[in-house]
């Protein structure tokens, strides 16, 4: 001090990295490089500033016999991320990841139910072995999945959005984005979807993509960099919702607006780019995989439908879509009340959720064997086109075609899985109600089952059965005479952004 014949030393102006002033660095970088720097000084005391400061990374792979490789390796590895940035590195990663995922998954599910049917045309000479290779095959891949889930991972049972809803509120759930629960979770529900039950993918994939999201910034986190960082890796999880929808149904705009209605409480601007953009390339990857495979001969919608473009729908059929509307959104609160009911009942039978408790695979195969027995298409089955999956289910609803006029439905054709839908002795009408009515209760039943699956896929096919047989007179087609009759189907209710 100036009193006591000192001279004043003053303050250190803000550097570049300082946590005041501008920001030139990330955080955990320069609280590396200030460790780094004290550790210096400590050495060689505090008056030693000839010898440059180093950054953190540095100091730790200049030690060792491999040590000017792994320095090559890590300016290599600033250079390409400077040039393509971590965020996008990342996200496509993630995308391409689940795109190979979904893939597979669907390649097995198609796999499994082919050897259903193959098993089931191969015995046409007894019915009775045809019933038994019928609800055996399903009973044995639930019950299967059941046991390998609940012994590997009890954490990836149901869907996973509850959960994934509540990591994103900063609640830490243990063992939930593990890769014990990624492998429960993709061999569980595989083996749940190609057993022909009435579950859904969607929202198990929400579940997938968002441990994949963890996994890979965990790995990436060896490296440094931004993965080290907690609210990042929250940040990444929000845009692995949207990747988990893109993936599963290609639509990538229907995964953003879902991973929003699962962040509700908050979303941040900034990951609108990159949810668009890991679900987008997921998405296309996807489709890329499926004309690869021969599948498709281009890249199309997953469901795709073949209304007229010049006039898709008639100005008098806007209420009856609006009544559909309505009818659509009781079902679905009429939905949620029953699989409340039923899970209310079993939880308040103390006996029966004794027994269960004790006997965990016994209620998947009771239910399997339950809904396999009325879905046999020798029996009750042939009143609900029980032959058909839930994807060849969804391609007659979205198909284009008439089923019947005025009632009469014997005067049109019924060729390929449309064949499913007719019975001699009923009309195509009280097949689906009977379907309806069945699906219904079966599907709120399964998802039950404490196997990873979701409600979606069940409840799209139920909204779309009520009106598949839509007759409408035609309309004035540009250039023409008149009015021209042309009676056609219409099918799905409004349009989701899954589908």
């Amino acid at each position: 001090m100036a009193g006591t014949g000192g001279t004043a030393r003053a303050p250190p102006l803000p550097g570049p990295g300082h946590m005041y002033g501008r920001y030139t660095q990330e955080l955990g970088t320069f609280a590396k490089d200030e460790a780094a720097r004290l550790r210096l000084q400590q050495g060689h005391g505090e008056g030693d500033t000839s010898r440059p400061r180093h950054p953190s990374e540095l100091l730790e792979y200049t030690q060792g016999r491999c040590a000017p490789c792994r320095v090559c390796a890590l300016q290599c590895r600033r250079f390409l991320i400077s040039k393509v940035g971590e965020d996008w590195v990342f996200l496509i990663l993630l995308g391409l990841v689940m795109a190979l995922v979904s893939w597979a998954m669907d390649f097995a599910i198609a796999t499994c139910l082919q050897a259903q049917k193959w098993m089931y045309g191969g015995l046409d000479t007894n019915v009775l072995l045809q019933y038994l290779a019928w609800v055996t095959y399903p009973t044995v891949l639930i019950t299967f999945s059941a046991g390998f889930t609940q012994i590997l991972a009890p954490q990836a049972v149901g869907s996973g959005i509850p959960e994934m809803k509540t990591i994103l509120r900063g609640v830490v759930l243990k063992e939930y984005l593990t890769l014990k629960t990624f492998v429960a979770k993709v061999i569980g529900l595989t083996c749940a979807l190609g057993s022909g039950m009435p579950l859904g993918k969607e929202g198990p994939f929400v579940h997938i993509a968002s441990m994949c999201a963890a996994l890979l910034s965990r790995f990436l986190s060896l490296f440094g960099g931004i993965y080290e960082n907690e609210s990042r890796n929250t940040e990444m999880l929000a845009a692995a919702c949207a990747v988990g929808v893109g993936c599963c149904f290609a639509a990538p705009i229907g995964g953003v607006l879902f991973s929003i209605e699962v962040t509700s409480t908050f979303f941040a601007v900034r990951n609108y780019w990159r949810g668009f953009f890991a679900a987008t390339f997921s998405a296309f990857i996807f489709r890329v995989l499926a004309v690869w495979n021969k599948d498709e001969e281009t890249i199309t919608a997953l469901f795709k439908t073949r209304f007229r473009l010049d006039f898709p729908f008639d100005l008098q059929e806007l209420p009856a879509f609006a009544v559909i509307g309505i009818a659509s959104g009781f079902g679905g609160a009429l939905f949620v009340y029953l699989n409340r009911k039923i899970v209310q009942f079993m939880r308040r039978q103390k006996t029966i959720n004794r027994f269960l408790m004790k006997k965990r695979l016994l209620f998947p195969a009771l239910v399997t064997l339950l809904i396999s027995t009325l879905t046999f298409p020798p029996g009750f089955g042939q009143f609900m086109a029980g032959q058909l999956t839930q994807k060849d289910t969804l391609v007659t609803l979205f198909d284009n075609q008439t089923w019947a006029k005025q009632g009469l439905s014997d005067e049109f054709e019924y060729l390929g899985i449309l064949e499913a839908w007719r019975h001699p002795r009923s009309n195509v009408f009280v097949t689906l109600v009977v379907f309806i009515l069945m699906k219904f209760w079966m599907s709120a039943l399964a998802t039950t089952i404490p196997v990873p699956c979701g409600a979606f896929m069940p409840v799209f096919v139920i909204g779309e059965s009520p009106h598949p047989a839509w007759v409408s007179p035609g309309v004035p087609f540009p250039g023409s005479a008149g009015i021209e009759e042309r009676p056609r189907v219409w099918v799905g209710c409004q349009e989701s952004p899954c589908a």
